[in-house]
């Protein structure tokens, strides 16, 4: 890492990166909770592939930002990562610094015999270009989209399952004619399929984030596909916010005077003009926040958390983190503006894992 990363990834100040310079030229020191942070910082990558021969699976990570599915799978002990690509390289320094492989590029220009065989392939599919899609219904069409990407790899590779996950609007993405090609496609590849919307505050994280997973087995190598289920909600009775804010949080993140009146008067026009009212104002009590997007470093407002006798505050990177389920040793070598982005864009870890442990169930039986 850089000192600018390392400095992002312990937490540091806005000039976090100058401290460490100092350190390194033996001009300063660090303080006792500086220390214990670089002390406790992990010598290996947090979440690596099991050992050589101990995983029953093998898996592709396609789409892969900052792998937040392959987490899921990894939390099951039973699946090892053998191809992953991904084109953003901030996502890339992100998912080499917890995962130990650095994920190829374009996944356009990647030709399908080139992957490995795998068992399961896990992708979250941009959905985009798909407005000319539901002419012809089926393979030819997802042509120019890259979901085409998914399909080819499908047909070549021919794993048992898949798991792609997207927003839950998709469904009725171009009247339905998108998603009816997407699924289409995907039977006439020979595989059986289920898909449901779930939101993320039914699984542990509190944030109403609702998303479409598409769940695919091979018809001949899976008989026991059936069986599949997707499952049940798991989130506790008592499930807040607060369980993930954090108690000392910098200065730097509580909004500014003229950012907070712009809040403000945009919620008066808009509730005026009944356009509905702008920003949401959390405490450590709410139930759950709304879905943080990949566009939170902007303002920040669709999730704003009070704070008594001053302006509200945005998230910090961790409590992004935590928003999306990933655990306290998941490294951010990036900074935050980069940080809300990957978070915002990444899939929420305790439900692809749940999921993933419905899937493993009928492949254990294959």
């Amino acid at each position: 890492m850089s000192q600018k990363e390392f400095a992002d990834a312990l937490g540091m100040s806005r000039y976090g990166d100058r401290t460490i310079r100092r350190w390194e030229a033996g001009e300063t020191q660090p303080s006792a909770l500086e220390l214990k942070a670089l002390l406790s910082f992990p010598e290996h990558v947090p979440f690596p592939n099991p050992p050589q021969g101990q995983a029953q699976y093998r898996m592709i990570d396609l789409f892969a930002g900052i792998g937040g599915t392959r987490l899921g799978f990894w939390q099951t002990g039973k699946v090892e990562v053998v191809f992953s690509s991904e084109i953003n390289k901030f996502s890339v320094k992100t998912y080499e610094a917890n995962y130990g492989d650095v994920p190829v590029g374009d996944i356009t220009k990647v030709d399908a015999a080139e992957i490995p065989d795998h068992d399961i392939l896990v992708g979250g599919f941009p959905c985009q270009a798909f407005s000319q899609a539901g002419l012809k219904k089926g393979f030819n069409d997802t042509r120019g989209t890259l979901f085409f990407d998914i399909a080819r790899i499908l047909q070549a590779k021919r794993p048992k399952a898949f798991l792609l996950e997207n927003v839950r609007n998709l469904v009725g993405h171009d009247h339905g004619k998108t998603f009816e090609v997407i699924t289409s496609t995907l039977d006439e590849l020979g595989y059986e399929l289920y898909y449901q919307v779930l939101s993320s505050k039914d699984y542990g994280v509190p944030q109403n984030r609702q998303r479409i997973y598409i769940v695919g087995f091979d018809r001949e190598q899976v008989p026991f596909a059936s069986c599949f289920a997707f499952p049940e909600p798991t989130s506790p009775a008592d499930l807040k916010l607060g369980q993930i804010l954090e108690q000392n949080v910098d200065p730097k993140y509580t909004i500014s005077d003229k950012l907070w009146d712009g809040h403000q008067r945009r919620r008066r026009d808009n509730s005026a003009a009944g356009k509905g009212f702008g920003y949401s104002l959390f405490t450590a009590e709410s139930p759950y926040a709304n879905t943080i997007s990949a566009r939170y470093y902007k303002d920040g407002s669709e999730i704003l958390i009070a704070q008594e006798g001053k302006n509200p505050r945005k998230l910090t990177p961790r409590e992004a983190a935590r928003l999306q389920g990933f655990p306290e040793d998941f490294i951010i070598p990036v900074s935050d503006t980069q940080a809300y982005r990957q978070f915002g864009n990444s899939v929420s870890v305790p439900v692809i894992h749940a999921i993933a442990l419905q899937m493993l169930k009928v492949l254990d039986r294959s």
